[in-house]
C-alpha cells in the first residue's frame, strides 16, 4: 500500500558529464527551468549535482575575496576550501557538490520526504540498483499521493484492508473518506484487530487522517499485572 518513489518520480531527466563546461552548464539550468543538475560519470552511475547555488559561488567569492586584485591569506582560502573550488572550477566536475544525496527507486515515498526533509532539500536524484540515474523526485511530486479520488481511497480501505489483510467480514465495517480523511465504523472480534486496522488504513496511500470509530466484541489487551 505503499507508493515507491519510482511510482511518482520525472523519468526523463537532463544530466551532464564531469567535461561539461560551466557555461553548458548554466544554459542548461536556464533552458530547461530547473535549478539544479545531476552528474553522471561514462557509466550513468550519480556522482555528484549542480545547483544555481553552486554556480553562483563564482561571483560570490571573487565579490568577497578577489576584489581590487586582493588575495586572502592560506588560512582564509583553507576555511573556505570547498567555495574557492567552486568559484574556480570550469567544468562539472569542479562545481559539483559531491556525493549527490540520491533515493533508490524501490524506496517509499515517506522515505524520500524524510531524507529531503533531513538534508533541507527540494529535489532527489534517483538511481537504480546500480547507481544509475534513472529518475528525480521532487517535493510537487511526492504531494501526488494525496491527490487521489475519495473512492479509490475508500475502495483501497475495504479490500487491501479489511478483506485481504485482516480477513473480516465488509458487511460489519463501513468506511468513508471525506477529502482524503478516513471515518472506520462497525465492529469487529477484537480490539487489537481493530486497532490494527485503523493502524494500516493510515498507510493508504492519499489516506490524510483516520478517524477510528470502531467497536470490539473482545477486549484482547495484554493486562500488566505489575510485576
Amino acid at each position: 500500500m505503499r507508493t515507491r518513489v519510482e511510482d511518482v518520480m520525472t523519468r526523463q531527466v537532463i544530466s551532464v558529464d564531469f567535461d561539461t563546461p560551466f557555461k553548458d552548464v548554466a544554459e542548461t539550468l536556464i533552458q530547461h527551468g530547473i535549478s539544479a543538475v545531476p552528474v553522471v560519470d561514462a557509466d550513468g552511475r550519480v556522482a555528484g549535482v549542480i545547483s544555481e547555488a553552486d554556480l553562483l559561488r563564482k561571483e560570490e567569492f571573487r565579490e568577497l575575496f578577489y576584489r581590487e586584485g586582493y588575495r586572502p591569506p592560506l588560512r582564509v582560502r583553507r576555511r573556505h576550501r570547498d567555495a574557492e573550488r567552486k568559484a574556480t572550477g570550469d567544468t562539472a566536475y569542479e562545481l559539483m557538490s559531491a556525493p549527490a544525496v540520491s533515493i533508490s527507486r524501490e524506496a517509499t515515498v515517506v522515505a524520500a520526504a524524510r531524507l529531503m526533509d533531513e538534508h533541507d532539500l527540494k529535489r532527489l536524484v534517483v538511481r537504480d540498483d546500480d547507481g544509475c540515474l534513472v529518475g528525480i523526485v521532487s517535493r510537487r511530486d511526492l504531494l501526488r499521493t494525496f491527490v487521489r479520488d475519495d473512492e479509490e481511497i475508500a475502495k483501497d480501505v475495504r479490500e487491501d484492508v479489511f478483506e485481504r489483510a485482516l480477513w473480516n467480514d465488509p458487511s460489519q465495517v463501513t468506511v468513508t473518506v471525506d477529502h482524503g480523511i478516513v471515518t472506520l465504523n462497525g465492529r469487529m472480534d477484537r480490539r487489537s484487530s481493530a486497532a490494527i486496522a485503523a493502524r494500516m488504513t493510515q498507510r493508504v496511500n492519499g489516506v490524510v487522517d483516520v478517524v477510528d470509530n470502531l467497536i470490539w466484541d473482545e477486549d484482547d489487551t495484554p493486562v500488566w499485572d505489575g510485576r
